[in-house]
């Protein structure tokens, strides 16, 4: 029920594993940022087992639920078949979009990462419904995120296909998100931003203040 409107919910888009920080376990800084105004939740979860994976991530998903926003996954498709998410967020290397959309139905969001034009058109290519593009700026949380590429590919991406739905993602927080959406991009995807602040509503208010100013 997301699909066809996706770019609303692109704004503030937070991804997280199930790890705790600041003494808040992972539903606890989910459900903060999403009193603060956080859009969109991507579970990214690469070392947990599946069991715990599957426990945690339908707490989540029942949790975006109540408060109207989609829940995705990344990577794997076959969990987020297992969960019911309202799609998924697929790297270059990961499963096709196009197989991934035949795996989970029209209705299913389908988001591609693209840190070159090549690969932004390959994710077109492959029926991706938003980009999710960089990384932007230096990052830490991801370590194969390669080296910042700024905001000009998402400029460039947006004078291409101007309906292209697109995030930012790449050391996004709320001092540096403005030139990103002034580039181009309908919203950003953080990590560190919000989950590793000691209050994750009032980040994710902060980053939502910047990119939608006179909005709370």
């Amino acid at each position: 029920m997301f699909r066809s409107d996706v770019r609303q919910y692109l704004s503030v888009y937070l991804v997280m594993d199930l790890s705790g920080h600041e003494g808040k376990s992972a539903l606890e800084i989910a459900r903060a940022a999403l009193d603060g105004g956080v859009t969109m939740i991507q579970l990214r979860e690469k070392k947990a087992p599946l069991s715990r994976v599957i426990e945690e991530g339908r707490a989540l998903r029942e949790l975006c639920r109540k408060y109207g926003v989609p829940f995705l996954v990344n990577d794997r498709v076959d969990v987020a078949l297992a969960l019911n998410a309202d799609g998924v967020h697929v790297g270059q290397d990961d499963l096709p979009g196009s197989e991934a959309r035949k795996l989970l139905g029209v209705d299913k969001i389908i988001g591609i990462s693209a840190g070159t034009m090549a690969e932004a058109e390959w994710a077109m290519a492959q029926g991706a419904d938003y980009l999710g593009v960089g990384a932007v700026y230096s990052t830490l949380t991801k370590g194969d995120a390669g080296a910042p590429i700024g905001t000009g590919l998402i400029s460039e991406i947006k004078q291409r296909w101007p309906h292209i739905s697109m995030v930012g993602i790449g050391g996004i927080d709320a001092s540096n998100a403005s030139p990103v959406i002034q580039a181009g991009a309908d919203g950003v995807a953080v990590v560190s931003a919000i989950v590793r602040q000691s209050d994750p509503c009032l980040a994710a208010r902060q980053l939502k203040q910047e990119i939608c100013p006179g909005r709370s």
